[in-house]
């Protein structure tokens, strides 16, 4: 090859002759993803100019951002509030709940309506309860919504919650893809709704398999596009330090033995009111004493009611299962390596809080609103940024999020 004016190039293989550094006494690490993580990072060292051109990416539309002036919402009607309240309590009977054996795992969903299939991705601390206004409101303009516990959640059982090696990006959305298989065997592609963890999965699932996703409305979490140099958890060590609560989420039963003594009620009721746009932090010992906000009082948007149902499944099954993705966060890096550099090509509409504390980490407004964002994600269509609103928006503010969703599916 090298005589008819090619530049060829062969690696000894991680594990093989020459190589050095690879553990050849532990054989978890030389999976598929360790060996194209290596190519990918090898082809990235050598040949850093030489992309495969990406087909069409020049005739990308430009991406509309909203910030504040998007179009406001008409408010609910406040005289009728009660009312609604109580139709919304009898609507929510109406929501059916199964059991779908999928990928090993006995996956509890809930889903209500017809016609084609929009998927919504909790996140932590949550359930598929945090769509319960979505839920119904897709259901009622022709759309069948489905909102599964994700692994280690809620009803959902099956997943061995005391090994967080099992809790990788590349399970869940094993996961999705199968109980996607089990309940619409048809439909090839779905849309997806993402918030926190969720959005977090849904990327990956545009990753991992776009040709399963229509088009993609996340909340929250945007696009983070992997750092070959430092693992997540390494970067938050630096950036954040220790009392960061994704560095204390790591040892297990550590912050679960602190949340027991503080009580499942009250630490439900904490982060899901948590409306500072600073970072959370855990200081050893201090409990969530350290939070801005000690209001006692909750707001309007979350009942006792909603509270008590968290409480309920949090209770029973700890929160372990959802700590676990914490935990695995830096095997997702290290398994993620071949999708270095890589983007997401699925239509997404972004959403998010001005007070949400992803949304105020340093350097992530550059990036949503500075181009960064759009060129990870070329088919990026809209970015919404919603004044005066947290990190659970879509339960803060259900109305506004509700038709955002619905006016973009309804372009596909």
């Amino acid at each position: 090859m090298a005589a008819h004016g090619y530049r060829a190039v062969a690696p000894d293989l991680r594990g093989y002759g020459d190589t050095t550094g690879a553990p050849v006494h532990d054989s978890t690490k030389f999976t598929t993803l360790h060996v194209i993580g290596d190519i990918i990072a090898l082809l990235d060292a050598i040949a850093p100019d030489e992309k495969q051109k990406q087909c069409g990416q020049e005739g990308y539309k430009k991406c509309k951002i909203f910030l504040g002036t998007y179009p406001k919402l008409k408010p609910a009607n406040s005289t009728h509030k009660n009312s609604r309240e109580r139709e919304r309590e009898r609507e929510m009977e109406t929501i059916e709940h199964k059991t779908v054996t999928a990928n090993g795992i006995n996956i509890h969903i809930a889903e209500k309506g017809q016609g084609p299939l929009v998927l919504f991705l909790h996140g932590f601390p949550e359930l598929w309860y945090s769509w319960r206004h979505q839920i119904l409101y897709m259901a009622a303009h022709g759309y069948r919504a489905v909102a599964p516990d994700l692994r280690g959640y809620g009803d959902t059982t099956g997943a061995p919650v005391h090994d967080s090696t099992k809790f990788t990006t590349l399970h869940v959305i094993g996961d999705i893809i199968a109980l996607l298989d089990a309940i619409a065997p048809d439909e090839k592609q779905v849309f997806v709704v993402g918030h926190d963890w969720g959005a977090v999965l849904a990327w990956f699932l545009c990753l991992y398999r776009p040709d399963r996703v229509k088009a993609y409305v996340c909340l929250s979490v945007h696009f983070m596009p992997r750092n070959p140099m430092m693992t997540t958890i390494g970067a938050m060590r630096k950036y954040f330090g220790d009392d960061h609560y994704m560095c204390r989420f790591q040892e297990p039963g550590d912050i679960e033995a602190e949340f027991a003594q503080i009580g499942v009620r009250e630490v439900v009721k904490k982060l899901l009111t948590y409306r500072h746009p600073g970072a959370f932090y855990f200081p050893k010992g201090k409990g969530l004493g350290s939070f801005p906000d000690t209001s006692d009082t909750l707001p309007s948007w979350l009942s006792e009611e909603d509270v008590d149902y968290y409480t309920s499944k949090f209770e029973k099954n700890g929160f372990t299962g959802g700590i676990n993705y914490y935990r695995a966060l830096d095997l997702n890096w290290e398994l993620t390596a071949p999708w270095t550099g890589a983007q997401v090509k699925v239509p997404t509409k972004f959403i998010v809080g001005d007070l949400d504390l992803v949304y105020n980490i340093p350097g992530v407004k550059e990036y949503v609103q500075g181009g960064g964002f759009k060129k990870d994600v070329p088919l990026l269509d809209e970015v919404v940024i919603m004044e005066g609103v947290a990190h659970f928006l879509n339960q803060e503010k259900p109305d506004e999020i509700n038709q955002y969703i619905l006016e973009y599916i309804k372009k596909f």
